[in-house]
């Protein structure tokens, strides 16, 4: 009796996978760059699809520079030659639209003795502002072991750059790190591998202060804006970035 049982049981799997049933939406989206039906019910939308990179453009422009390329399912910035700081043919990179309210994970890694960051609440005005990170706050991406940033305070990896420092939970170079930028209503909180590292409030006395203390006092609109774009940063070395994906918050 318990063979004929499992024969049973066997066959009717077998004849679920052949209609489909036994797949879940899940299992067809498992993989990077992609959502589960549970995040789309959700409200999450992906701003990278592993395939291409519509939708992001160099900052100040319409197109995007040849060093940004598609490598192993991720927006890699490619370094092979340098202008001033930057990557020739490269360039800082933002999303096509403005969010306000809003959760926002991606997984980054660097490479050795490199530098980037994710700068948020973007104002793209190139006349006023030559870089995105005039006007956005930086979380900072970084190889803590090597480059020469990780020896000041509060610009090391996970630090809300320049303004307040993490707690640490980066791992090193070449290896994946999972980021979280949740902003709701002047509430900020960042999160690096599964742990919060930062939390502030944007837009009162205290923030105003920090600023003011800060290399960006220089800039009158750094950190007032309550929208703007997301930015994947272009310091002159080879980033890689993948699994982005967004909720806007009510």
């Amino acid at each position: 009796m318990k063979k004929i049982i499992a024969v049973a049981v066997i066959t009717l799997s077998i004849l679920a996978c052949k209609n489909g049933s036994a797949t879940t939406d899940e299992n067809k989206n498992g993989g990077n760059n992609t959502l589960s039906s549970q995040e789309r019910k959700d409200g999450w939308k992906l701003l990278f699809d592993g395939k291409s990179i519509e939708g992001w453009h160099k900052y100040g422009t319409d197109s995007i520079g040849k060093a940004w390329v598609i490598d192993d399912e991720s927006i890699h910035l490619e370094v092979s030659d340098k202008k001033d700081w930057q990557t020739k043919n490269g360039g800082d990179i933002l999303s096509k639209k403005e969010y306000s309210n809003y959760h926002l994970q991606l997984d980054w890694k660097i490479s050795k003795d490199g530098n980037s960051g994710i700068i948020f609440n973007v104002h793209e005005d190139p006349k006023m502002y030559k870089y995105p990170w005039m006007t956005g706050p930086e979380m900072q991406v970084l190889d803590n072991d090597g480059h020469p940033d990780a020896k000041i305070i509060k610009h090391r990896a996970g630090d809300l750059y320049d303004l307040i420092t993490s707690k640490e939970t980066v791992k090193k170079y070449g290896e994946w790190n999972h980021a979280e930028i949740i902003s709701d209503h002047g509430n900020l909180k960042f999160f690096l591998n599964g742990e919060k590292v930062v939390e502030t409030t944007m837009w009162d006395d205290n923030w105003r202060n920090m600023i003011a203390k800060s290399k960006f006092h220089e800039f009158a609109g750094f950190g007032t804006y309550k929208s703007g774009k997301l930015c994947l940063q272009d310091h002159g070395n080879n980033v890689w970035f993948r699994n982005i994906k967004i909720k806007e918050l009510n």
